[in-house]
């Protein structure tokens, strides 16, 4: 079967840097889990995310608002016109070296940070839990590859992975789940090894 070329005349998803204060009202628990949970599912509304985070309601509601007013959520427009309201992630990046070295903010990105770390452990946990090797579509891909880079190289590395991942994420950005269709995750990190022999 010959695969479909991804459109390149897609618009891109969104994607932003938040400001240090919205990264500080960001590095809630409850924030962070109801975006780790919105960024696993694609969509859900206050109640779903109270049931499946062991919360009330009235708090998944509260903390949707904060997120939605600093910009890290935004409505599904795949469900509209129920009696709740759908809520989907939106994108985000901490690039900016000043947000980390400045003593307002760096606590806030540390943790935000580390949830994602650990958010992204217990995802590839739970994966390797459920894999079965008699099931094609349980499985999936972990690759690692140590380069030589310079700093330009690996920021370009950096700038075209990124693209293939926004191409193939817009493309599959409004769809429904189906029996073709399903939720994947893709992990990207591009980061310098610590050494772990003298200099």
């Amino acid at each position: 079967m010959e695969s479909k070329p991804i459109p390149e005349s897609r618009t891109p998803e969104k994607r932003f840097s938040p400001a240090p204060t919205a990264l500080k009202a960001f590095a809630h628990p409850l924030r962070m889990a109801i975006y780790a949970e919105l960024g696993r599912s694609g969509s859900a509304t206050a109640s779903q995310l109270a049931r499946a985070l062991g919360e009330s309601s009235g708090q998944t509601s509260y903390h949707l608002r904060q997120l939605e007013r600093h910009g890290f959520v935004e409505d599904d427009p795949a469900h509209v016109g129920g009696r709740e309201r759908w809520w989907r992630p939106v994108g985000f990046q901490v690039t900016d070296p000043d947000v980390l070295a400045d003593p307002e903010s760096s606590g806030s990105a540390r943790a935000v940070i580390e949830s994602v770390i650990a958010e992204r452990a217990a995802a590839l946990s739970a994966w390797y839990s459920s894999m079965d090797p008699a099931r094609a579509e349980t499985l999936g891909l972990i690759s690692a590859a140590s380069l030589n880079l310079t700093n330009e190289e690996a920021e370009q590395l950096t700038g075209e992975l990124t693209a293939i991942v926004d191409r193939y994420s817009s493309l599959g950005r409004d769809r429904q789940l189906s029996q073709t269709v399903r939720r994947i995750r893709v992990h990207l990190d591009v980061f310098p090894l610590v050494s772990s022999g003298s200099d």
